[in-house]
């Protein structure tokens, strides 16, 4: 596909998108932050730095936090373009798009009547699944907070179906979304991602053997070819106007993923289109799964139990102080300030470069701006899982593989996936209030894995860890 056909950037350069991007995010909250960022020279080396202080500029100020989400999204939406117009002025206008039909599968399964979760080998259910909730609190891998709330889920069976909610899951063919779990449970699904064979027959092997209802976009073709799916990115204004006419109230769920710059015009793509329905249809609400590796801040408890890790971590008490004088400092540096309130974990990657956090971060200002102007949204913190995308990735399959020396656990992509289909659940049913500061909404119910509570600085840990996970991944 032509990188310029449908949501694209201005130009051919997705570094001078981002960069423009982040500097207006920053400019009316953090005008210091925003000139740094239009003086980088080596954006792609240096742009951990600008993404740290885009979240650290609104840190006890709410005012400024949502000043710099709704900057960043003006920013993106003035820039991408559909085609030959702008974004927006393509998803609303009416020109001329690829209409849609509505094919419907049902399940051919009885709906799963308790939560479980696949963990090692097994499935967890009843008092095994609150054990092993409870054993992750008390290891630093989710907060207390996630593990309440997949227990009011387990005692709210009823909530699994979402009865009256339509969740369209946006690329439902990723190791990573809700399908599969919504299926079990039996719920109401749009599944949506491009018009493939291999990934429509995934989506209807799933769709039959669940016990849900699963409605997928067809187009009326006449060579024969399969007419299912749609691709975000070339057929936007067609997905809009076909997504508009369906019933019950919509939850627009993200879960998109691709390499490089298509990422963040995926991102884009989805973007337009929550704030197309989120304007046309007040009560569709949002859904997003927020990547471990992202700065984040960070509540007082979770910095005691890293603070607790520093002091007691057998594993590199001897070898730090060397490791520390023979690196300058750069290997094993301490987490958090002792004591820290909150704490700010930087845990953003290196290798997984500048379009993938910006992907990311446009995903969590979303969220909140729209939890400011009164939308229901979920957006949760996922645990580090082991992708097909991670494991293509020698440098990051390495560093997962030795991540359990310094106390993060890496899950496998069936227990993430229903964890965060569960933590769905319970945003869509529960109706919490939002939090003072948007940072603190996005601490609640966060499965971080161990990035949070870890002893040392992610990055500090992440070369070691990879040469530690070398030999793992041999044998």
């Amino acid at each position: 596909m032509n990188a310029s056909a449908g949501v694209s950037f201005p130009s051919d350069s997705s570094t001078s998108a981002a960069r423009t991007i982040m500097a207006d995010a920053l400019r009316a909250a953090d005008p210091v932050g925003s000139r740094a960022i239009e003086n980088e020279t080596n954006w792609r080396r240096s742009y951990l730095t600008h993404f740290r202080r885009a979240v650290e500029a609104g840190i006890g100020d709410a005012g400024a936090a949502r000043t710099i989400a709704a900057d960043g999204l003006s920013s993106a939406h003035g820039l991408m373009r559909f085609d030959a117009v702008g974004l927006d002025e393509a998803i609303d206008g009416t020109a001329l798009a690829q209409a849609f039909h509505t094919r419907t599968i049902h399940g051919t399964a009885e709906p799963e009547t308790a939560l479980s979760i696949p963990y090692r080998g097994e499935r967890l259910s009843g008092a095994a699944l609150l054990d092993q909730l409870e054993r992750w609190v008390a290891d630093g891998v989710i907060t207390r907070s996630a593990s309440e709330a997949v227990q009011t889920v387990q005692d709210n069976p009823d909530w699994l179906r979402l009865d009256g909610d339509t969740v369209v899951v946006l690329g439902a063919g990723a190791e990573m979304g809700p399908y599969r779990a919504l299926q079990r449970w039996g719920a109401r699904v749009v599944a949506l991602d491009l018009p493939r064979t291999d990934v429509q027959e995934r989506i209807r092997a799933v769709a039959t053997e669940g016990a849900g209802t699963t409605h997928v976009p067809a187009r009326i073709v006449t060579n024969g070819a399969d007419d299912s799916g749609a691709d975000l990115l070339t057929e936007l204004p067609g997905i809009a106007h076909w997504l508009g006419g369906l019933e019950g109230r919509l939850v627009l769920g993200n879960y998109c993923y691709a390499d490089g710059g298509t990422h963040v015009r995926l991102s884009m793509a989805a973007d337009a289109l929550a704030e197309h329905l989120t304007r046309q249809r007040p009560d569709t609400a949002l859904a997003f799964l927020a990547t471990p590796t992202d700065t984040f801040v960070v509540p007082a408890e979770e910095v005691r139990q890293a603070d607790a890790a520093y002091t007691r971590r057998s594993t590199s008490r001897l070898l730090r102080t060397p490791l520390r004088v023979v690196s300058g400092g750069r290997l094993l540096a301490r987490h958090y300030a002792p004591g820290a309130d909150p704490g700010v974990c930087d845990a953003l990657v290196p290798q997984q470069g500048p379009n993938y956090a910006l992907a990311k971060r446009l995903q969590r200002w979303r969220a909140t701006a729209a939890r400011d102007a009164g939308t229901t949204v979920s957006l949760n913190v996922a645990p580090a899982t082991r992708t097909r995308s991670v494991v293509k990735n020698k440098a990051l399959a390495a560093a997962y593989a030795g991540a359990h020396r310094f106390g993060v656990e890496i899950f496998d992509p069936a227990t993430s996936n229903t964890l965060m289909a569960a933590l769905l659940a319970y945003d869509l049913r529960a109706g919490a209030a939002p939090q003072q500061e948007p940072w603190q909404d996005e601490a609640v119910n966060a499965a971080h894995g161990g990035l949070w509570t870890t002893a040392y600085d992610p990055r500090s840990a992440l070369g070691l860890a990879a040469v530690l996970g070398i030999g793992a991944l041999r044998g």
